[in-house]
């Protein structure tokens, strides 16, 4: 029977293979009817420093009917709690964005609001004994079920990015996604729409699709040049341009934590995984240069580097129409924010989800495009400004690098929100930005932004009420931690793949 086009499944061409188009590859097999193509050549490396996740990344798996032991072993994963963040407000102290709840609320009240009236009082403890997954970090324990499934403790996870594009990409191809060794040379464009038609690769070799996802990573091959430049640069609030990593010897202790301590010019960070350690500096190179920013690095690691040192060049900001006709940008062909709070694969898997709940057929509405690169900018935009607040409050005074980020001046919406939480404790919380009160709180009051007053409904608990309240929160939790086995014997039990260290020394407790 003749195909008249109605019928026929919508054919998706994607460019580029590593963790986006991999991840855009398997959910398109899986979840849909649609053909699925990838272009990618051997010859073209990829970025792979996105190794650590938030909790979301185990929606996109579940999703997907991913068997989670099954995942870590092949990706050799490690499990994540939160993110310590040292020496961001000044040398020498450290606090935790950690998933999950912090404390309990009364009625309306938030947690925080007690806290803040507890610390007052004098009756209560640093913020962080109230968090469950902090403590948890802390203290080397995780527990896929603490408390017999009682107990909130989302958890991400760390993992060697290329392999799990690697996981994906069999899992893409099992479920019916067709995979093209080549290099694209050409894209081939209607004159009068300017959809793209076809790419053209080496050997003269032409892919057509009726849709297409540029995920060809900075060089953003599929960008269409005839139209007006759409990329916001943001790099006067988030001025790092630049990154170097370098992998290092597995830790003893397996941590189940990122880490981003604060460097002169920059961050580094620190990602534990079983069979090595992820180790980078992100730094701005009007204050450093690519041979100090290397030679910080090496002079921060846990363990011995393993390969050379990787130097990456980078702009932040993104696409503001990621989705122009028929292509729309994923990864890092649709913008770069830095990795501090681990959202690069999250966005990518935000934009897949986007896509899939707005699937077009062959001649998608403009208002499709336009929906969707709204919804992409207010994501974007909203990860931003909570970045940017890592570096504006800040109290390393004379580092000319963060002298400047503590005068910059701050987008409207970040400064509006931190005058309501200065004022009385307020947090703003808009629609379905990724970050949630207890993460704003963790940051602002780790980074020293303490409201000048408390809310009035805090007052109505009597002091040893309030007092015995935060006791008894704190109590439960250094309890539950006590009796969790340690993230090492979590591994070992669940997950662990045949080359993660055994030695007695990962048994120990990491401080």
């Amino acid at each position: 029977m003749q195909d008249d086009g109605a019928t026929r499944p919508l054919k998706i061409g994607i460019a580029g293979g590593g963790t986006a188009g991999w991840m855009a590859a398997a959910a398109l097999a899986k979840l849909t009817g649609c053909e699925v193509v990838l272009i990618e050549s051997e010859a073209i490396g990829t970025v792979g420093v996105g190794e650590a996740t938030i909790p979301q990344i185990r929606l996109f798996n579940r999703g997907l009917g991913i068997d989670e032991a099954e995942f870590l072993r092949e990706t050799k994963g490690t499990f994540k709690l939160g993110i310590a963040f040292d020496g961001w407000r000044r040398d020498g102290e450290s606090y935790m964005h950690a998933f999950g709840h912090v404390g309990r609320g009364a009625g309306l009240l938030p947690f925080h609001q007690l806290w803040l009236r507890g610390r007052e009082l004098g009756v209560a403890k640093d913020l962080s004994a109230y968090a469950l997954n902090d403590r948890a970090a802390r203290a080397g324990k995780m527990q896929m079920a603490p408390g017999g499934g009682a107990a909130d403790m989302p958890w991400a996870y760390h993992f060697d990015a290329s392999l799990y594009a690697g996981f994906l990409r069999r899992f893409a191809e099992t479920h019916g996604a067709e995979r093209i060794e080549g290099r694209i040379v050409s894209v081939e464009r209607d004159r009068e729409s300017g959809a793209i038609r076809a790419l053209t690769l080496d050997a003269e070799r032409r892919v057509e699709a009726d849709f297409f996802l540029d995920c060809t990573g900075f060089r953003a091959l599929l960008k269409d040049e005839t139209t007006r430049d759409d990329f916001a640069d943001w790099s006067h609030w988030l001025p790092c341009d630049r990154a170097v990593a370098v992998p290092s010897a597995a830790a003893d202790a397996i941590v189940p934590y990122t880490r981003a301590t604060a460097r002169a010019a920059g961050w580094q960070w620190r990602i534990p995984l079983q069979h090595r350690t992820g180790n980078g500096l992100v730094y701005c190179s009007e204050f450093l240069s690519e041979g100090e920013a290397e030679a910080v690095l090496l002079a921060h690691l846990d363990g011995a580097p393993i390969g050379a040192a990787n130097h990456l060049r980078f702009t932040t900001g993104m696409r503001t129409a990621p989705w122009q006709g028929n292509c729309l940008a994923l990864g890092l062909a649709a913008g770069f924010l830095e990795p501090l709070e681990s959202t690069s694969i999250h966005l990518i898997q935000s934009g897949i989800a986007r896509f899939l709940a707005m699937l077009p057929r062959r001649d998608a509405p403009a208002a499709m495009a336009e929906e969707f690169n709204r919804q992409a900018r207010f994501e974007w935009e909203s990860i931003r400004d909570f970045l940017i607040l890592h570096y504006a409050a800040n109290a390393r005074e004379g580092q000319p690098f963060w002298d400047r980020c503590r005068a910059m001046t701050l987008p409207d919406g970040l400064a509006a929100r931190l005058a309501l939480f200065r004022a009385t404790g307020f947090v703003r919380r808009e629609h379905d930005e990724l970050f949630t009160e207890p993460g704003w709180i963790q940051v602002l009051i780790g980074q020293g932004i303490v409201p000048r007053a408390t809310h009035p409904n805090a007052d109505a608990l009597a002091p040893h009420v309030l007092a015995r309240m935060l006791h008894e929160m704190a109590g439960g939790i250094a309890s539950l931690v006590d009796t969790m086995p340690t993230h090492v014997e979590t591994l070992r039990e669940f997950c662990a793949s045949p080359s993660t260290p055994r030695s007695a020394a990962m048994m120990e407790t990491a401080r």
